[in-house]
């Protein structure tokens, strides 16, 4: 946790600090101030820049400019004298150090703040798309890349690997040390859990608890490294996902020491649980109080709830995220816990991002299994009020639910595959259903492998559908080597450390080193099907279309004009026969003038003038040009 002394760290630019012979002499030394965001960017489309100023009673203090470009709209004062809100006008700005004076009857100092200029390319920067596929980390687990950081004298929450709740040393080095094996592995975007600073006594590691936003945590680095793995990976063309808290800070927070407003956190800063009702908000026979508790409420104790309706709260957050999308030359985000704020200021904070990056991406975590709950987020889906919203991707839970029940059921007219089928063709709910984030697992639930009771054909059926079918694939950590949490559902094991990312690990999936043959196969098998993806551009770009199951057996296409691809999945514990006559609305001709489809795991060639089989709990995957 930060001391005292720490919350009055100077910004890294230039202060100068010009005290009066009447201020020594009255002891006051308090001239330390702090200014979020720490610089900025010229050339944004809002021109509007608000400063949040930090220091002791530094309401006292005239504030002046002494820059022609900029414009001084506005001072604003709260009800705590040591802060200030400064809101500047940049529409005529250019990139400069500018001069901010303040000033009292006993002193004057003045403070640097830089005006940077904006990339040529940042405003068209193009997000994840179903292009994509994104390997999500929790950094702490992954791989150790400095020792040195693992424990910090100044954080209570030391390096404790034999803990599953502990800090276990990964760190960002640890994932810039390893972005060759992400690469070769075939995927094209990293989402790492939250590596902003958790100065919490304990649990910090999974990084939920933001007490700094403009701070990436010294266990896991500094900005600079933060920006090094940005730079490092966009050379391998793998971009960066930033996981953002919106709806609440840890209580380590700097502001819980001094909070600006009284209504800065919700329920005046008292704990108050959520109900997590979150089909209140939807509900057309809710009562206000249930909506309220829903959006209001906390989590735990250790995680103040933030007010977004107060509009220097709305602004703070909506501002942090444009500057670490520019200063990390981010390719998205990923927002938590999405529905738990407040619904106005989530429609603003969207509509802002996109103003300024109209190509960018931002997917929302709604955590539930009801579709029409989580495409009411997404832009474009149809709603029951006149809500608007610029969110450009969901998380799509409704699939994953049906994905691990259908494959542990037995087909009938509503199990089983069943199952997946029915949660697809929800679809019509959606505004962008190709722009949904699909998945199998992720950091907060058992692993694949283990909601599936560690059969590994079925773990492999269910990464094969999640390749195939439309959307964003997301695949956690780990999968890729048959990681569980067998007997257990502990966050902590579930987010259990890499192999070979950290010293003395006898197994070490990055070589393959001490793996199983069953592992290595799966990885193998895995690299394959994410490399291949790549290089289809029916998976990419095609649409979808399945047909019934029949028989624990579902067939559907990925469709680009004359290029397909023909996806077989039988999850029975026999082989199955398939007659490709029965899917000639899709397959046409192909079927008379005997054409092929070709395994894209094997090379090897099926006829579709003939059944072929497909072995017992297996996938067949056939790329199939109707042109040839």
């Amino acid at each position: 946790m930060r001391t005292p002394k720490s919350l009055w760290d100077f910004s890294k630019v230039i202060c100068l600090l010009l005290f009066s012979c009447h201020s020594l002499a009255n002891g006051n030394d308090q001239n330390n101030i702090k200014i979020e965001p720490p610089f900025w960017w010229a050339g944004f489309e809002n021109s509007h820049l608000q400063l949040m100023v930090h220091g002791r009673e530094i309401s006292k203090y005239r504030v002046s400019l002494n820059n022609k470009d900029i414009k001084l709209k506005s001072i604003e004062k709260v009800d705590n004298p040591n802060y200030l809100f400064i809101n500047l006008d940049l529409s005529k700005a250019k990139p400069d150090n500018i001069e901010i004076q303040f000033a009292s009857p006993s002193e004057t100092f003045i403070y640097s703040y830089q005006i940077r200029k904006r990339g040529e390319l940042s405003k068209n920067r193009e997000g994840f798309n179903d292009k994509d596929v994104i390997y999500l980390i929790t950094p702490d687990r992954f791989a150790n890349g400095d020792v040195k950081n693992d424990s910090i004298d100044a954080y209570r929450d030391k390096l404790q690997r034999d803990f599953e709740g502990g800090r276990h040393g990964g760190d960002i080095q640890g994932i810039i040390n390893h972005l060759d094996y992400i690469e070769e592995m075939g995927f094209t975007q990293v989402w790492l859990n939250p590596v902003l600073e958790n100065a919490q006594e304990k649990y910090s590691y999974h990084g939920y608890s933001t007490t700094d936003y403009y701070r990436v945590d010294p266990r896991m680095g500094n900005n600079q490294l933060y920006v090094e793995l940005s730079n490092k990976a966009r050379q391998k063309k793998i971009g960066l996902i930033k996981d953002i808290v919106l709806n609440h800070i840890g209580s380590g927070h700097w502001w819980m020491k001094d909070l600006p407003t009284k209504d800065w956190i919700n329920f005046a800063g008292q704990f108050s649980a959520t109900n997590h009702k979150r089909e209140s908000l939807h509900d057309p026979y809710a009562v206000e109080e249930d909506k309220k508790q829903f959006a209001d409420g906390w989590f735990v104790p250790t995680m103040p709830d933030l007010n977004q309706k107060n509009l220097f709260v709305k602004n703070y957050l909506i501002q942090n995220s444009i500057w670490w999308i520019e200063f990390a030359n981010l390719s998205g985000l990923r927002i938590d816990t999405y529905p738990y704020s407040d619904k106005a200021f989530l429609s603003e904070y969207t509509k802002s991002i996109m103003k300024e990056y109209p190509n960018f991406s931002i997917v929302g975590e709604e955590w539930s299994v009801n579709p029409a709950v989580v495409a009411y987020w997404q832009r474009g889906s149809k709603r029951h009020d006149d809500y608007e919203s610029e969110l450009s991707s969901v998380m799509d839970f409704p699939l994953q639910t049906a994905l691990v029940q259908g494959l542990a059921q037995k087909d009938s007219w509503q199990d089983g595959w069943h199952r997946v089928y029915a949660s697809l063709a929800t679809d019509f709910l959606y505004g962008e259903p190709e722009n949904i984030m699909v998945f199998a697992d992720n950091h907060d639930m058992s692993r694949i492998y283990t909601q599936l009771n560690h059969d590994v054909e079925l773990t492999k059926l269910a990464l094969t559908f999640i390749l195939t079918t439309r959307g964003i694939p997301q695949i956690f950590y780990g999968t890729e080597i048959l990681m569980d949490n067998k007997g257990t559902d502990s966050h902590g094991i579930i987010r259990t450390d890499f192999p070979g990312g950290f010293a003395g690990d006898k197994q070490n999936a990055f070589s393959g080193e001490g793996l199983s043959e069953q592992q290595i196969q799966f990885q193998t098998d895995l690299k394959k099907l994410l490399n291949w993806r790549k290089t289809s551009k029916a998976i990419r770009d095609g649409s979808l279309k399945h047909y019934s199951p029949i028989d624990d057996v579902y067939v559907y296409f990925r469709v680009l004009d004359k290029q397909v691809v023909m996806v077989v999945l039988n999850k029975a514990n026999s082989k199955k026969t398939i007659e490709p006559r029965r899917y000639r609305s899709i397959l046409g001709e192909a079927i008379d003038k005997n054409f092929s489809g070709v395994n894209v795991m094997n090379n090897e060639r099926a006829p579709l003038s003939q059944s072929f089989q497909v072995s017992a709990k297996s996938a067949k995957i056939l790329e199939i040009n109707l042109g040839e």
